[in-house]
C-alpha cells in the first residue's frame, strides 16, 4: 500500500521502505550524538538516555563550555568521512532493496522528507543561537569573576614560625602572604607596635618583598624574648600571625625548647607535688583520709588525678569519695574496714609526663564488744556459686587478744533485707566452709565472726551479693554469629530428647576434702531431659553392705553436696539418683572410697627475716617466701620494742609479697619484729624475731648540691659557694667534688682531685674576661651523690667595687610558730673599707616584693627573727654595707614554714645528782655520724676552760665547772647532717643560775630535809596530836624534844615516839589537853654525817589554843554522840528542777529497833518518809508556801541514845527557799515557751508553757492592742503551776489583734506576743466551731448512762426486771438485743419507758433465757449499746458466779 500524492509536490516518488530507512537513521544519529555527549560528561553526576531539545533551560559551567567545544569538534570531523560514508552505504542499501522491491513514489513521502529536513535545520538554527546566547552568558560571568577575584584580602601562605637563639645571635622572622591590592604591613612585640626609629640603629630591619614579608632582631638579648605578630590589612580583610622568640643564654633546661616558659606554654603549667603523703594509721568502722597539695591547677582533674590501692584503681562509691578542691587532691573513706588496708598511689598524668607518690594505710581492730575478743576476720568471698550452694571463704585475724580462735559464726543476708541470720558455725582450723540450702534465684550476702574463749568478735565486712544459678548454663549454650553483629543464641535443652525418666548421674567423686566435711560432686545424666532435675544420695560405710539415705531440709538441685555428718576415721561409699516430675532413675556407679582428712596443719613460718633500715620512722624487711602453693594468704608481721615481751600486729591484712616497710616507729627506739605465715588452717607460728634494729635513716648516697654563688672574684681566679644537698643520705657529707666549664668550650673540667670539706671553693688559673659555670657533687659513706645543675654563668674578673661582696651560708634555725634564728658568713671580699654592718630583708611566700626585717643596721652576723605569722613560708636574704653602701645580697634562703613541730626538743637546765650544773640537748632523730655543734652567743664554742661537754646516744650535754657570771649568756645547739633542721638555744640568765647554784649547793651539802614542819590534828575521840615529818636520816638519828627549853619524855599524859623507819616522825600526843601544855616546843635531831639542824616551834602553833581546846572538846563530845544512832548528814532543803521543796536528811549507824521522827513545830509529821536500808528521810512539799515556815526537827533513838537536827525555815532561811523557788522556777518562766494559739470548746486559748508559776513572786499581766486586759464576761486570765493562759469567750472580729503577755519576776520583766488575726485566728476559729460542734453532738447523743449490771444471776420461774437510764437530744429510737438479735416482746418479754428510765422484764425466766441482753439506743448525733449477761440456775444450784468465788 502506497501513499498519495501530494499536491503540487516536486521531485521522484520515494518509497515507503525508503522513508523508514530514513527515520531509522535519523534516529541512530541522535542516540550516537548523545552517547558521544554523555562519554565526555564522565564527571558529571546525571545521565539521561533521552533526547533533550533546545528549549531545555541549563545552567552551564566552565566544564559545560569545554565540553561543548569538544563536542563541536567532534561533530564536524564525523560530518567529515564518518557520516558522508555512512549515508552512501545507506544509499547503496536503499538502490539494490529498490531492485528487488517495488518501488512507489507519491507526493505524501515527498513531503514527509522535506517536513523533516525543514525540521531539523529549523533546529540545529535555534540551537545554535541558543548556545551562542549561553557562551555570551558565560564570558560575562567570567569577566565578571574575574575582576572580583583580582580584589581579595590577605591570607597567609607561609606563617611566621617560632625562634629559640643564643644570646646576642641574630634572629629572621619570615611569612609569605597573598592578596590584593598589596596590604599595609604592620609588626608587634608583646602587642606594642615596633617602630624602629625608637630603637637603636640596626636593632630590627622590616622588609616586603612582593609578599615576601622578613623581621630581623639583631643581637638579641634576654628582653628580645617575647611573641611577634604581624598584621597585614587592605580593602578586602585583614590577617594576622605570631611566632615566639625565646633567647637563651647558656645550654641547659633552662632555655630554649627545653626551658619551662617553653613548655608551660606548650603544655601548660608543670604541676608537682607540694605535700607527701603519710602513712595513716586508721581504725575499724572508723573514717580516713589521704589528701595531697599540688602547685598548680591540675587541668582536667577528673580524668587526670587517679588513686590505686595495691594497684588496682579506686574511684568515688558509697563508701569513698574521690575529691579535688584549690589544689587539693582527696580521698575520703567514710568507713574503715581491714580490706582498705594496703598499698594507696595517686598518679596526676600530664603533657609532660606522670608523677605518683604512695604511702601505707594500715586498719587497726576496732575495740571488741566483748575484752579479749578476737579481732574480725577478713576478704569473705563466695566460690562455686551454684543453684543452692557455695563455698565460702576467708582470712583470719592477726590479734587473737591471747586466746586461740575456737571457732567463726557465718551470718547471711537475703536480697536487700538488712537482717543477718545465723546459718552455718565453722571449725576454728579452716578458714573455708560450704553454705547449702540457698534458694535459686536469690541473692546473698555473708559476713564472718571469730569465737574464742573470751566471746565473739565484731562481724567482718559483708562479701559482694552472689545470685543462686546454674554455674553450668553458659557451657550449654552456644551463640552463632550472623548478619554483621547479630548472633543467635542456641541452647543445648533444646536439643534433648522427651526422656520421662533420667538416666543415673556419672563420676561420682569427692571434689574437696577436709577435716570437717566433703563435697560430693557428679556430672549430670546423659541424655537429661527437658524437666528440671533434683538429686537424692545415698552413702554406705565401707564394710557394712547397706546403704543408708542422706536427708537434707531441702531438694538437691546442684551436682553438688556438702557432707557436714560424716564420721572421722570411716570411710563411706556415696551413689547418687536423678530425678524429675516422672520418677527416680537407678542409682549410680559407687564412688571411690572417701574418709575425712586429719585437722589441716599450719604453714611454717618464714625464714630469714631481715630488718633494715629505710627511714627515720620506718624499718624495711624481707624474708624468704614459703612454699604453701595456693593455700597462703599472705603474711603477718608483728613487732616490739626491745624488752619489752608483748608483740604488737603491724599489718591487719596479709600481705602477699615478701618484703614490706613498716611505719610509724619511734625515731632511735630499738625494735624487733617477727613474721608469720596466714592460710586457710590459720595463723602459723612465729618467725624467729630479728635483732633489734634502732630506727635510723638508712645510709644513702647525697642528693645534688644546689644554689652557686661567686663571692669574691681576682682576675684569674674565684671563690664559688653553694648550699648543701637537701638530702644528706643519713651520713656525714664528707666532701665535695666541684666541675668547672668555660663557655667557650666544649667540656667540662675537674677543679678538685681530692673532696672539698667546705662549701666554699677557690678556683684558679682562669682566664680574664671568659665566662664559667660550675656544677658539683657531694660525698659521703655511702658514695658519691648526684651532680648538680649547671650554675649561671660567672664572669671571671676582678672585683674594685667599693662595696662589699654577697655574705654566704645564711641559714635558718630554731624554727618554731613565730620566730627563728637566722646566721650568716661574712663577705669574702669587703670593698673600700671594712663592714660595718648588715641589712636583712625577708619576702612572704607568694609575693616578690622584698622587704627589711630591722629598721637598724645589725652589727653581728645573726640575728632572732620574731613576730613572724604561724603557719606562713618565708625567705630571707643578707647584704653587707660599708661606708660606701650596700653590697650584693646574698643568696636567698629556701622558704622556711614556721610551725611548732610536736617531735622539736628544748634544752633541759638542771643540776645533777654530784651537784653539777648542766644544760643538755637530746635528739633521737639525728643519724649516727651527726655532730652536736654548741655555741655560746652564736660566737662560737663555749670555753673549754669554764664547761665540758659530754655526748652519748644522741644526746649531748655542757656541764658547767665552776659556775660563775661568765657563764651567763645564750646557749645554742645545732646537730650536723641532718636533712631537717634540729636546733634549739637557752639562755642563762643570773636569777636561773642563782637558783641552780642553789640547788647545786644543797645536793653538795645536804641539811635533814623536812618533809613537813610542824602540824597539829584533832584526832577522832578528841586528842591533839603535835607532829612534823623529816628523811634522810641515818639509823643513828637521835630525836630531842623540848618544851619550854626543858626536854620531856614519855609520860602518861604525853607520849613522843621515833621510828626508826625512813620517813621519820616526831609526835607528842596529848588526852586530852588541857591548860598547863600551853607553851613553846623544839625538835631537835642529831644526823652524826650530816648537818644537824634545829627546828624551833614558833609559839604562833598555839597561838588560839582557847579555840583548840573547844574544838577538841567538841570533837570528844561529837564521838560520843556517834556510839548510838546519829544523822551523817543534817537537815537541810533543796530544790528540784520540778519546783518541788524537799527536807532531807541521811542518819547512820542504825538497827532494827531504830525509831525516826519528824516534827514541825513540835508536832509530829506524819506525812514523813525514812528508808531504814539507806537511813534516808525525806520529807516534800509539792507547793510551798508561806504557810510552811516554821522549825522542822527530825529525831532517830534507839537504846543507845538519841541525836537529832533542827532546820528553821523562818526569817533569812524562808527568804532563800523563796529565792532558790524563784531562781529555778522563775527563770523558766522568764525563759516560757513562745505564746500559743488553741481553739477551745468555750472559745480561743492563748498560752505560755513555763516549768513552775509561783504566785507569791511571780505576776502576769495580759495587753491587747497595747491595752491591758481583765479578766471579764468574754474575757479569763489564769495561771496554774506550769502555764499562764488567757481565755477569749465566744471570739469575734474585735478579738484580732497583737496580744502580749508581760512576766514579771522581781526586777526581771519579759514580754511575749503574738498576733491573732488572719490565718492563725481563722484557723483558731474553725478549730473552736469543730470542738463546739463535737461538744453539742456529745451531749445531745444517745447514751446509756447508767444502771446495767455487766452479770446477774436469777433463778428459774422468777421474774427478772433490768433498768437503765438513758438520754439524748431528741429522745433516741430504743430496741434490745440478746446474744446480738432483736428481742420480741410477747407474753413474757416486756418494756416499760418512762422518761429517761426503760425497763425490760422477763416473767417466769428458764434458761433458754441466759445470754447477753443489750439495749441499743440511737438518736442523729449517734448510737450507744448497754450490755448484761444473764444466767439462769435451777433450784437447789449454785449460781455460777457465786460458784467461781
Amino acid at each position: 500500500m502506497t501513499l498519495p500524492h501530494t499536491p503540487g509536490s516536486g521531485g521522484d516518488p520515494q518509497p515507503r521502505q525508503a522513508m523508514e530507512v530514513h527515520r531509522l537513521e535519523h534516529r541512530q544519529e541522535e542516540e550516537q550524538k548523545e552517547q558521544r555527549q554523555h562519554s565526555l560528561h564522565m564527571g558529571s553526576l546525571v545521565r539521561k538516555r533521552t533526547f533533550r531539545s533546545s528549549e531545555e533551560e541549563y545552567q552551564f559551567t566552565a566544564v559545560d563550555y569545554a565540553l561543548a567545544a569538544a563536542l563541536a569538534l567532534t561533530a564536524s570531523s564525523e560530518l567529515s568521512w564518518e557520516a558522508q560514508l555512512r549515508r552512501q552505504t545507506s544509499k547503496v542499501e536503499l538502490e539494490e532493496r529498490g531492485q528487488k522491491r517495488v518501488g512507489f513514489g507519491n507526493d505524501w513521502e515527498k513531503t514527509e522528507i522535506a517536513f523533516l529536513r525543514t525540521h531539523r535545520m529549523l533546529r540545529q538554527r535555534r540551537d545554535r543561537k541558543a548556545l551562542r546566547r549561553r557562551m555570551e552568558e558565560k564570558v560575562q560571568e567570567a569577566k565578571e569573576l574575574k575582576e572580583l577575584c583580582s580584589g581579595r584580602g590577605p591570607w597567609f601562605w607561609i606563617p611566621l614560625r617560632s625562634h629559640a637563639v643564643w644570646e646576642n645571635a641574630n634572629v629572621l622572622l619570615t611569612c609569605t602572604i597573598y592578596a590584593s591590592p598589596p596590604p599595609q604591613v604592620t609588626w608587634y612585640k608583646n602587642d606594642m607596635r615596633i617602630d624602629p626609629r625608637l630603637f637603636p640603629a640596626g636593632k630590627y630591619r622590616i622588609t616586603n618583598n612582593y609578599g615576601l614579608l622578613t623581621l630581623e632582631i639583631r643581637r638579641c638579648t634576654l628582653e628580645d624574648s617575647a611573641t611577634y605578630t604581624v598584621k597585614v590589612k587592605n580593602a578586602f580583610g585583614q590577617a594576622s600571625s605570631f611566632a615566639k622568640v625565646l633567647v637563651r643564654t647558656y645550654l641547659g633546661k633552662d632555655a630554649g625548647f627545653d626551658s619551662e616558659i617553653f613548655k608551660r606554654s606548650m603544655f601548660g603549667p608543670k604541676v608537682e607535688f607540694t605535700s607527701m603523703l603519710k602513712p595513716i594509721f586508721a581504725r575499724e568502722k572508723e573514717p580516713f583520709s589521704l589528701s595531697c597539695l599540688f602547685s598548680d591547677d591540675v587541668l582536667d582533674a577528673e580524668q587526670n588525678i587517679q588513686w590505686f590501692r595495691d594497684g588496682k584503681l579506686l574511684r568515688s562509691s558509697g563508701r569513698r569519695q574521690v575529691l579535688y578542691e584549690d589544689r587539693q587532691a582527696s580521698l575520703k573513706v567514710f568507713c574503715a574496714y581491714k580490706e582498705d588496708e594496703g598499698l594507696y598511689t595517686i598518679r596526676v598524668s600530664s603533657p609532660r609526663g606522670s608523677q605518683e607518690q604512695s604511702t601505707y594505710v594500715l586498719v587497726r581492730d576496732a575495740a571488741p564488744e566483748n575484752p579479749g575478743a578476737p579481732g574480725a576476720p577478713l576478704n569473705v568471698q563466695c566460690l562455686d556459686v551454684d543453684k543452692d550452694c557455695l563455698i565460702l571463704t576467708w582470712a583470719p585475724p592477726s590479734d587473737t587478744r591471747g586466746s586461740p580462735i575456737t571457732a567463726y559464726s557465718i551470718e547471711r543476708c537475703q536480697g536487700d533485707s538488712k537482717e543477718w541470720v545465723p546459718c552455718h558455725e565453722a571449725p576454728g582450723g579452716t578458714c573455708r566452709c560450704p553454705i547449702q540450702g540457698l534458694v535459686e534465684g536469690q541473692s546473698y550476702r555473708f559476713r564472718v565472726r571469730a569465737i574464742n574463749r573470751a566471746g565473739s568478735s565484731l562481724p567482718s565486712k559483708a562479701s559482694e551479693a552472689v545470685v543462686m544459678g546454674d554455674r553450668d548454663a553458659a557451657q550449654r549454650k552456644t551463640e552463632i554469629p550472623f548478619d554483621l553483629g547479630n548472633k543467635i543464641t542456641v541452647s543445648m535443652d533444646d536439643f534433648e530428647d522427651a526422656v520421662i525418666i533420667p538416666s543415673p548421674p556419672t563420676n561420682v567423686h569427692a571434689s574437696e576434702i577436709r577435716e570437717a566435711y566433703a563435697v560430693l560432686a557428679w556430672e549430670e545424666p546423659k541424655p537429661r531431659g527437658k524437666a528440671p532435675l533434683t538429686y537424692s544420695l545415698e552413702k554406705s560405710v565401707i564394710g557394712s553392705g547397706t546403704w543408708e539415705a542422706i536427708h537434707s531440709e531441702s531438694p538437691v538441685k546442684s551436682p553438688r553436696f556438702a557432707l557436714l555428718d560424716l564420721e572421722k576415721g570411716k570411710s563411706y561409699v556415696f551413689r547418687v539418683r536423678a530425678m524429675n516430675q516422672y520418677g527416680l532413675s537407678d542409682p549410680s556407679e559407687p564412688s571411690e572410697p572417701i574418709a575425712l582428712k586429719g585437722k589441716p596443719a599450719t604453714l611454717p613460718p618464714p625464714a630469714q627475716v631481715q630488718a633494715l633500715r629505710d627511714t627515720q620512722t620506718s624499718v624495711s624487711l624481707t624474708w624468704d617466701p614459703v612454699k604453701g602453693g595456693p593455700e597462703l594468704l599472705g603474711y603477718y608481721i608483728y613487732s616490739r620494742e626491745a624488752g619489752s615481751s608483748e608483740w604488737q600486729t603491724v599489718n591487719n591484712k596479709p600481705i602477699l609479697d615478701n618484703k614490706f616497710t613498716v611505719p610509724g616507729l619511734r625515731t632511735g627506739k630499738e625494735y624487733e619484729f617477727c613474721v608469720r605465715s596466714v592460710s586457710e588452717a590459720g595463723v602459723g607460728e612465729s618467725s624467729a624475731a630479728t635483732e633489734p634494729i634502732r630506727v635510723k635513716q638508712a645510709l644513702a648516697t647525697p642528693s645534688a648540691p644546689y644554689d652557686f654563688a661567686l663571692l669574691n672574684c681576682g682576675k684569674n681566679e674565684m671563690v664559688i659557694g653553694w648550699k648543701p644537698p637537701r638530702r644528706r643520705g643519713g651520713g656525714k657529707i664528707l666532701g665535695y667534688f666541684l666541675d668547672q666549664h668555660d663557655s667557650e668550650e666544649l667540656d667540662w673540667h675537674a677543679v678538685n682531685q681530692q673532696p672539698v670539706p667546705t662549701r666554699v671553693c677557690k678556683v684558679s688559673d682562669l682566664r680574664e674576661g671568659h665566662f664559667y659555670e660550675f656544677r658539683a657533687k657531694a660525698v659521703n659513706w655511702a658514695g658519691v651523690g648526684e651532680l648538680s645543675a649547671p650554675s649561671s654563668l660567672f664572669e671571671c674578673k676582678e672585683w674594685t667595687m667599693p662595696q662589699p661582696g654577697p655574705p654566704y651560708d645564711v641559714q635558718a634555725t630554731e624554727v618554731r610558730a613565730t620566730s627563728l634564728m637566722l646566721q650568716w658568713e661574712p663577705p669574702l671580699y669587703t670593698g673600700a673599707g671594712p663592714v660595718t654592718g648588715y641589712h636583712i630583708s625577708f619576702q612572704e611566700e607568694g609575693s616578690e616584693q622584698w622587704k627589711p626585717v630591722t629598721s637598724d643596721p645589725v652589727s653581728g652576723t645573726h640575728l632572732r627573727v620574731s613576730d613572724l605569722q604561724p603557719g606562713k613560708s618565708y625567705v630571707f636574704q643578707v647584704q653587707a654595707m660599708n661606708s660606701a653602701g650596700l653590697g650584693q645580697p646574698s643568696l636567698p634562703t629556701d622558704p622556711v614554714l614556721l610551725q611548732d613541730k610536736p617531735e622539736a626538743r628544748e634544752i633541759e637546765v638542771g643540776v645533777d645528782e654530784e651537784g653539777f650544773i648542766y644544760l643538755a640537748f637530746e635528739a633521737p632523730e639525728a643519724p649516727d655520724s651527726s655532730e652536736f655543734q654548741w655555741s655560746k652567743d652564736y660566737k662560737g664554742p663555749p670555753d673549754p676552760q669554764r664547761v665540758k661537754i659530754e655526748d652519748k646516744d644522741n644526746k649531748s650535754k655542757v656541764i658547767l665547772k665552776e659556775p660563775g657570771l661568765e657563764d651567763l649568756g645564750t646557749y645554742s645547739v645545732v646537730v650536723t647532717d641532718a636533712d631537717e633542721d634540729i636546733s634549739a638555744s637557752h639562755t642563762l640568765t643570773e636569777e636561773e643560775l642563782e637558783k641552780l647554784k642553789k640547788l647545786s649547793h644543797q645536793i653538795r651539802n645536804p641539811v635533814i630535809k623536812l618533809i613537813s614542819g610542824w602540824n597539829v590534828d584533832i584526832l577522832e575521840r578528841g586528842e591533839v596530836r603535835l607532829w612534823l615529818e623529816v628523811e634522810k636520816l641515818s639509823p643513828a638519828a637521835e630525836l630531842h624534844l623540848i618544851f619550854n627549853q626543858k626536854e620531856i619524855f614519855s609520860s602518861p599524859p604525853k607520849r613522843c615516839s621515833l621510828p626508826r623507819a625512813w620517813p621519820h616522825q616526831a609526835e607528842v600526843l596529848y588526852q586530852p589537853l588541857s591548860e598547863p601544855f600551853n607553851g613553846s616546843f623544839t625538835c631537835k635531831y642529831d644526823n652524826f654525817n650530816l648537818n644537824s639542824q634545829l627546828l624551833p616551834v614558833s609559839p604562833s602553833v598555839f597561838t588560839d589554843f582557847d579555840q583548840l581546846l573547844r574544838k577538841a572538846d567538841a570533837k570528844r563530845r561529837d564521838w560520843k554522840r556517834k556510839q548510838g544512832p546519829y544523822f551523817q548528814e543534817p537537815l537541810q532543803w533543796k530544790i528540784t528542777e520540778d519546783c518541788q521543796v524537799q527536807l532531807t536528811c541521811k542518819v547512820t549507824n542504825t538497827k532494827k529497833e531504830t525509831r525516826f521522827q519528824w516534827f514541825f513545830q513540835r508536832m509530829e509529821v506524819p506525812d514523813g518518809q525514812y528508808d531504814p536500808e539507806t537511813g534516808e528521810g525525806l520529807l516534800c512539799f509539792e507547793e510551798f508556801s508561806k504557810e510552811d515556815k516554821g522549825i522542822y526537827r527530825a529525831v532517830v533513838s534507839d537504846e543507845r541514845g538519841l541525836d537529832d537536827t533542827i532546820l528553821d525555815l523562818t526569817g533569812e532561811a524562808l527568804d532563800a527557799v523563796f529565792t532558790e523557788l524563784g531562781r529555778i522556777g522563775v527563770s523558766p518562766a522568764l525563759s516560757a515557751t513562745p505564746l500559743k494559739i488553741q481553739g477551745t470548746e468555750e472559745g480561743i486559748r492563748i498560752f505560755s508553757k513555763v516549768k513552775y508559776y509561783n504566785v507569791e513572786y511571780m505576776k502576769s499581766t495580759w495587753f491587747h492592742k497595747e491595752k491591758r486586759l481583765e479578766s471579764g464576761d468574754r474575757v479569763r486570765a489564769g495561771t496554774t503551776l506550769d502555764d499562764i493562759w488567757l481565755h477569749i469567750l465566744d471570739p469575734k472580729d474585735s478579738d484580732k489583734g497583737k496580744y502580749t503577755l508581760e512576766i514579771a519576776a522581781g526586777k526581771d520583766v519579759r514580754q511575749l506576743s503574738t498576733d491573732l488575726s488572719g490565718q492563725a485566728f481563722d484557723d483558731a476559729l474553725a478549730e473552736h466551731q469543730r470542738l463546739k460542734a463535737l461538744a453539742i453532738i456529745e451531749k445531745n447523743r444517745a447514751k446509756v448512762v447508767r444502771g446495767l449490771p455487766d452479770v446477774a444471776t436469777i433463778m428459774e420461774d422468777k421474774t427478772l426486771c433490768l433498768t437503765c437510764v438513758i438520754s439524748g437530744d431528741p429522745t433516741p429510737e430504743i430496741s434490745w438485743l440478746k446474744n446480738d438479735q432483736p428481742v420480741t416482746f410477747h407474753d413474757r418479754y416486756k418494756m416499760e419507758v418512762r422518761g429517761t428510765e426503760v425497763t425490760i422484764t422477763i416473767q417466769r425466766v428458764n434458761s433458754e433465757d441466759s445470754g447477753r441482753y443489750g439495749v441499743f439506743v440511737k438518736n442523729k448525733y449517734g448510737s450507744e449499746t448497754g450490755q448484761v449477761t444473764i444466767s439462769v440456775f435451777k433450784h437447789g444450784e449454785e449460781p455460777k458466779e457465786l460458784a467461781k468465788m
